[in-house]
């Protein structure tokens, strides 16, 4: 297990690498559910995410025993660009493994932070592989990205600092991929406070953590594409898992349409950029997965915001399309001047606003003086939606949502 002292060892040793990120209260949502709600922004993190906490405090730990050779880690993401960096602050060489398919922008972030990156297999298992044999065979130190103690007292460090600025808090909300990020804070606070809760919060595309630790064994699971792709991972760790196991009060999951639309409260309530594994705790809270007592404390650890732009901006669009905040529907018009600038004035009288238009002269069965005119409009949300489909209806139109 890893004791109170090893983590306040990590952070004495890390400390002029990483940042102290804020830990920030939320009145937005401490209205919305009853309770106190805080905010730990690791996505302020250097590299963007709380990985560089663990590699750091895993570098500095065998400083010593590192050769010219350096360090070697498999990532496709957070986990590179964090051992990159903690390597060049430490002054040793990194080699960072990468699957084909990891994103050239963060490929180019984790050359930038000082590390040679790899281009091998096509799933991070395979990755693994890859750098397991460049450690054997160039004597490089591997740096798993969570299943190593000295990487788990790294990300408990985060637990102290929690703790630090708000003592009294009743829960904490943690993301969970392979386990470092919560089996690191969950050590730390039920050694300090073993009244707080600490739960997990992975999602329904990759559940390896909920079902392991309801099947009461590690087990491999099957998984989807998820947004929260930074947790989407299919094996906890065994020293995670023993951890897990003790310490946890639950894992709950959450579904993709869930994350996507925390991605976009914090956008758009806090200015808070959030990768979609950061905003699991959110997701969690917003789906009714965990629920908060009126009046307590609760800390949502937001993990990471290294997010690519492409896919954010899917992330938003689908987050508004589940919040009612954007709809597309269709409607048959006569084909005659006037048709469709009366459609786009009741629209307009119901204060929505259009985002697109497509017209459908030859759709199939449409009748030859008619045509089908597809909208997609921006709306305040599902009240308002009901308002502008039933206007709509009354005044004549058949719509297709």
């Amino acid at each position: 297990m890893i004791t109170l002292e090893k983590v306040k060892k990590a952070a004495d040793l890390i400390r002029e690498i990483i940042i102290m990120t804020p830990l920030v209260h939320s009145p937005a949502l401490s209205r919305q559910f009853k309770g106190e709600i805080f905010l730990k922004l690791e996505n302020l993190q250097k590299t963007g995410s709380f990985k560089i906490r663990g590699a750091a405090n895993r570098i500095l730990s065998d400083i010593n025993r590192i050769g010219h050779a350096g360090v070697v880690a498999a990532s496709a993401g957070n986990h590179a660009q964090g051992v990159a960096l903690a390597a060049k602050k430490a002054g040793v060489p990194a080699a960072i493994v990468m699957p084909e398919w990891a994103s050239i922008t963060k490929q180019e972030a984790t050359r930038a932070y000082g590390g040679d990156v790899i281009i091998s297999g096509q799933s991070l298992g395979e990755s693994l592989e890859k750098a397991k044999e460049l450690a054997k065979e160039e004597g490089r130190i591997l740096i798993h990205p969570y299943d190593d103690p000295d990487v788990i007292a790294g990300q408990g460090t985060i637990g102290l600092e929690i703790l630090g600025n708000l003592n009294d808090v009743d829960m904490i909300i943690v993301p969970v991929g392979g386990g470092g990020l919560i089996s690191g804070i969950a050590s730390v606070v039920k050694a300090l406070k073993p009244e707080t809760k600490v739960i997990g919060v992975q999602s329904e595309a990759c559940p390896s953590a909920y079902e392991s630790l309801k099947k009461g064994r590690i087990v491999t699971v099957n998984s989807s594409l998820s947004i929260a792709d930074g947790i989407s991972v299919k094996q906890t760790g065994k020293l995670n898992f023993r951890i897990i196991r003790k310490y946890l009060d639950d894992i709950v999951l959450v579904r993709e349409s869930d994350i996507a639309a925390a991605v976009l409260m914090l956008l758009e309530r806090k200015k808070i950029l959030a990768e979609g594994a950061g905003a699991v705790p959110l997701a969690a809270l917003m789906s009714g997965a965990i629920k908060v007592k009126k009046g307590s404390r609760t800390v949502l650890l937001i993990s990471g915001g290294n997010v690519d732009s492409p896919l954010l901006g899917r992330i938003i669009r689908q987050g508004l399309i589940n919040n009612g905040r954007i709809i597309r529907f269709s409607v048959c018009l006569d084909d005659v001047p006037g048709a469709l600038s009366g459609l786009l004035a009741l629209v307009s009288s119901l204060k929505a606003n259009v985002l697109h238009i497509l017209h459908h002269r030859s759709a199939r069965n449409v009748p030859i003086y008619s045509t089908i005119v597809e909208l997609e409009i921006e709306t305040r949300g599902p009240a308002h939606v009901r308002e502008i489909t039933g206007n709509l209806k009354k005044a004549g139109y058949y719509i297709d949502i």
